[in-house]
C-alpha cells in the first residue's frame, strides 16, 4: 500500500535508537526525507547514514535537547517547516514515590513532557495548517490509560499533554492535519533493559526474573520490537489518515483491558 507521503518532511525526535529510530526509518521507507533529533551526535549521524544508505532518502540531524528552549528554537531555525512531526523528549521513564518526590521534580517532568513538547507542536502547526497538510504523532505510553504506583508525576505531565491535543485538533481538521498520540506498552528498546535491569538489581533478582514477571500482564507473552511501533507511526503519518485525529492509540499486546 503506498502511504502517499513520499517527499514529505518529517521531524523525528529521540531518533538516535528505539521507537524513534524505528519511526525514522519506517518514514523513509516510504519516501519521507527525515531530520533525526536527539541528545547523542555519535548515534544520531549513524543513524541517519544508515537510514540514507538503506532507503535512499535524504536523511538528517540536529542534536539538542528537547526538553531546552533554546535547543528547540535551534531546531524550528534549522528546519522550519516540516509535514510531518514525531514528538517525545526522548525522556526514560522512571518511578518515584509519591510522598517524597519535590515540587520541583514534578515541575521538571512537567517541563520535560508537558510544556517542551506543546510548544514544539505550537511551533510546526501552522505551517501545516498553511499547507494543507500536516500529521503530528505524540509518543506517550499505554499506562496513561490505567495510572501506575509511583508514576504520578509521569501521568500528570502525559495527560496535561493528550488533552492540549484533544483540544487543538478540532481547530486544525479542517485543515488535513491530524494529531494522534501512541501509547506503547513493553518494547524492546534500550530504555526499557535498563529500567528492568535497575529493578533487578533492587530487588536482588536476575534481570530474566524480572522481564518473566512483567511478561506476565502481557498477552501476547513477549515484547514487541521498535519496528512494529515504527510502522505503526507511518501509518498514522499517511495521507490516508486524515480522518483519524484526536486518538490515543494503545500497542502494548492487550495488556490495556478497557474498551475505550
Amino acid at each position: 500500500m503506498d502511504l502517499g507521503i513520499r517527499d514529505k518532511r518529517a521531524i523525528v525526535c529521540a531518533a538516535s535508537k528505539g521507537i524513534g529510530r524505528a519511526a525514522a526509518f519506517s518514514l523513509a521507507r516510504e519516501g519521507v526525507d527525515v531530520t533525526l533529533v536527539a541528545r547523542s551526535r555519535d548515534e544520531l549521524s549513524a543513524a541517519a547514514a544508515e537510514i540514507a544508505s538503506a532507503t535512499g532518502t535524504d536523511a538528517d540531524y540536529f542534536v539538542g535537547d528537547l526538553t531546552s528552549a533554546r535547543d528547540r528554537e535551534g531546531l524550528v531555525a534549522f528546519r522550519p517547516r516540516a509535514d510531518i512531526l514525531i514528538a517525545s523528549p526522548g525522556v526514560p521513564q522512571r518511578f518515584a514515590e509519591f510522598s517524597t518526590m519535590s515540587r520541583e521534580e514534578r515541575q521538571w517532568w512537567m517541563e520535560a513532557h508537558y510544556y517542551s513538547m506543546i510548544e514544539l507542536i505550537q511551533a510546526y502547526l501552522p505551517g501545516m495548517v498553511e499547507q494543507r497538510f500536516g500529521r503530528i504523532v505524540n509518543i506517550s505510553v499505554n499506562f496513561i490509560k490505567f495510572p501506575q504506583v509511583n508514576a504520578g508525576h509521569s501521568h500528570a505531565a502525559r495527560l496535561a499533554l493528550a488533552g492540549a491535543i484533544a483540544a487543538v485538533v478540532r481547530e486544525v481538521a479542517p485543515h488535513n492535519v491530524a494529531l494522534n498520540s501512541i501509547l506503547p506498552g513493553l518494547i524492546n528498546t534500550d530504555a526499557l533493559r535498563a529500567s528492568l535491569s535497575g529493578r533487578a538489581k533492587e530487588q536482588g533478582v536476575t534481570y530474566e526474573q524480572v522481564a518473566a514477571g512483567v511478561l506476565k500482564a502481557c498477552p501476547t507473552g513477549r515484547m514487541a520490537e521498535p519496528a512494529e511501533v515504527g510502522d505503526l507511526v507511518a501509518m498514522l503519518c499517511s495521507a490516508q489518515m486524515g480522518f483519524v485525529t484526536g486518538q490515543n492509540i494503545v500497542s502494548d499486546g492487550g495488556a490495556y483491558q478497557g474498551l475505550f
